[in-house]
């Protein structure tokens, strides 16, 4: 769970910001989209092999 504690004299949108970068950060909006529809295990296997096949295939100090 992401907690954010306001710092001293901190505006409210200061706040929301760090709080948005913490969630991009973790992965919680990209988790939240991930779980909100069934995905079919052989969907899943399928989407993981591409994206192993991904990694694989970069070049590395190229990006």
């Amino acid at each position: 769970m992401i907690k954010v504690k306001p710092r001293p004299g901190e505006p409210v949108q200061q706040l929301m910001r760090r709080l948005k970068k913490l969630c991009e950060r973790e992965g919680v909006l990209r988790e939240m989209k991930r779980t909100a529809y069934y995905e079919k295990p052989s969907d899943r296997n399928r989407r993981n092999s591409r994206k192993s096949k991904r990694r694989i295939t970069k070049v590395p100090g190229m990006a």
